[in-house]
């Protein structure tokens, strides 16, 4: 017995993310996915592999990134795939900064005579940018770089895909296609108690199998337990903020600010108790945080910005 009540991990977890698309085994889901997601604009991936997802920076003061998926085509073509399950208010800014990583690694040194491959960018969102509320029936966004009189596509091998799933409501009855199946299911897997018939299709029938929480082993459980913890001490404070922001107005907001401030600050080398002073957040939540976000930004870069700042007091006194 696990004691969880859902039979099945939820895909906005780290942990359940990554067990249903990547791992070796699992590499058939993946481009399946990207393959419905892509059929419109692309031909059909063959084949993928896997590539490290810690990206470094050139210099030694470059930040680096973490990538939740990245892997390359056999035609050389970059994707990365990221799940966000709390609005981020520079997330768009941080979507485009990861994509400069795959661009980069493809330099050739000598003189500029080589072509790029194409870099896709999708982003999995488990929110929906403010700008986008005007808009409730569309969750998804290609966006690429275009000329802005003639709104044609300057540039075709640069591609971002926003996915924003609360706006994703089809009911099963409501699926035409197999890409409205695969929103549903990574919307809903987790609230499922079994396959719907609508789509009892192989590669979902594998997908179920696969993110059976009875099938996990000991170590596998509790490394599920702990990602499922950050997941839910996050939407908590959302959640908490939305309940009272019906009296409170902006509750929500200055909660989403809370949070994003903690990111910063301890991206910049706080420690998790001054960070819990400062923004009035739980122990817990900050906690949450900090297994997230520092361990997947380096301190160097904090340090380096603080010495920026020392330099500059020094030079003005």
């Amino acid at each position: 017995m696990t004691g969880f009540k859902e039979k099945y991990i939820n895909p906005f977890t780290d942990y359940g993310f990554k067990r249903l698309f990547g791992e070796e085994c699992n590499k058939d889901l993946l481009l399946d996915f990207l393959n419905e997601l892509l059929k419109e604009q692309h031909g059909p991936i063959k084949k993928i592999q896997y590539l490290k997802s810690e990206q470094l920076g050139a210099g030694e003061i470059d930040r680096r990134a973490v990538f939740d998926l990245y892997c390359e085509s056999s035609d050389g073509e970059k994707f990365i795939v990221e799940i966000q399950k709390a609005k981020q208010n520079f997330f768009k800014d941080r979507s485009v900064f990861y994509s400069t990583f795959p661009i980069r690694e493809q330099a050739q040194r000598g003189d500029w005579d080589f072509r790029l491959n194409a870099v896709y960018t999708v982003a999995i969102l488990d929110f929906v940018f403010d700008e986008d509320k005007t808009a409730p029936e569309k969750f998804r966004y290609d966006v690429k770089l275009s000329d802005i009189e003639t709104h044609k596509v300057f540039y075709e091998k640069l591609t971002f895909i926003y996915l924003e799933m609360p706006k994703f409501t089809k009911t099963v009855e409501e699926l035409e296609t197999r890409f409205d199946k695969w929103m549903y299911v990574l919307k809903n897997l987790h609230r499922l108690d079994r396959i719907p018939d609508k789509i009892r299709e192989k590669i979902f029938k594998k997908l179920f199998a696969s993110a059976e929480i009875a099938r996990l082993t000991p170590d596998e459980i509790s490394r599920y337990e702990d990602s499922l913890k950050i997941y839910r001490d996050i939407q908590n404070v959302l959640d908490t903020a939305r309940s009272e922001g019906k009296a409170e107005g902006k509750a929500e907001g200055k909660a989403e600010g809370k949070v994003e401030v903690a990111r910063n600050l301890l991206r910049e080398g706080l420690s998790v108790e001054t960070v819990v002073r400062t923004t009035g957040l739980s122990h817990e939540v900050v906690k949450a945080l900090y297994s997230k976000e520092v361990r997947e930004e380096p301190a160097t870069f904090g340090s380096f910005t603080r010495t920026l700042k020392k330099k500059s007091r020094s030079r003005n006194s």
